[in-house]
């Protein structure tokens, strides 16, 4: 059973120009849902162990811990646990003279959006020593940590990890059923009948509001497990089985059916 709960005291933690970057931690166990809400400031979602996946605008992300995303201001988003996760939010200052981790006005457009970074060795440690006590008042080392932490941020490298999602409430209740289930190999006549629509109707809502087909889409996501599984250093027999590849025979192969 999915436990939703509410995000912790945000406000508590609101980063300010005195004091850029604040941190949070949270130990969270599978299932768990934080509620949608939003910020005024930008937030980076990284989880040091366990796999999250965070919706935010129209596309969701499946984040494991060599990987952490960046949500800008006003954006709102929901975080799903989906294995126990030891969760760490960084809270960024941003206003219109600071855009991203403080970057210079000719990279700022990319910032404004949603996207996945790499997670060095280097921000890994920073974010484990972060202090994260929300009246804690700010000292001398917490400045030379956050400032560090700002410049690992500029240099991370951005990952594609991203799956668009529809406006539509019919097409988006499959795609979030395939992503809470990616490795259930149905047909798109199965899923759209969960559904009420037909399979007719949802391949033209895929091909209007998401631009591609059923079947690309759900690529899409199987391609986002993987890497996220190969992020963690799973055996690419292990990951074949999870995404429900193990055992299936070659395209074209005869089935052998009992007598």
């Amino acid at each position: 059973m999915r436990q939703s709960v509410p995000p912790v005291d945000p406000g508590r933690f609101a980063p300010t120009p005195a004091r850029p970057l604040r941190a949070k931690f949270r130990h969270l166990s599978a299932d768990t849902l934080i509620q949608p809400h939003a910020h005024p400031w930008a937030q980076v979602a990284l989880s040091l162990s366990g796999v999250i996946r965070t919706t935010a605008g129209a596309g969701t992300y499946l984040v494991p811990p060599s990987r952490a995303l960046w949500i800008p201001p006003g954006v709102e988003h929901v975080v799903t646990v989906v294995e126990d996760a030891d969760l760490h939010t960084l809270y960024l200052h941003q206003d219109a003279h600071h855009v991203g981790p403080d970057v210079v006005p000719a990279q700022q457009a990319a910032w404004r959006e949603c996207r996945v970074l790499e997670v060095s060795n280097l921000l890994r440690e920073l974010v484990r020593h972060l202090p994260t006590a929300p009246d804690q008042p700010p000292d001398e080392r917490e400045r030379h940590l956050a400032a560090l932490t700002l410049d690992e941020l500029r240099r991370a490298r951005p990952v594609r990890l991203g799956i668009d999602l529809p406006a539509d409430k019919r097409l988006r209740h499959l795609c979030e059923a395939v992503l809470a289930d990616p490795s259930r190999l149905d047909t798109l006549d199965d899923w759209a009948r969960e559904t009420g629509a037909s399979a007719r109707t949802v391949a033209r809502l895929f091909r209007s509001e998401l631009g591609t087909t059923f079947v690309r889409w759900r690529e899409q996501v199987l391609l986002a497990k993987a890497l996220t599984l190969a992020a963690r250093g799973r055996p690419m027999g292990v990951i074949a089985a999870e995404l429900g590849y193990a055992h299936r025979p070659p395209a074209g192969a005869p089935v052998r059916r009992p007598p």
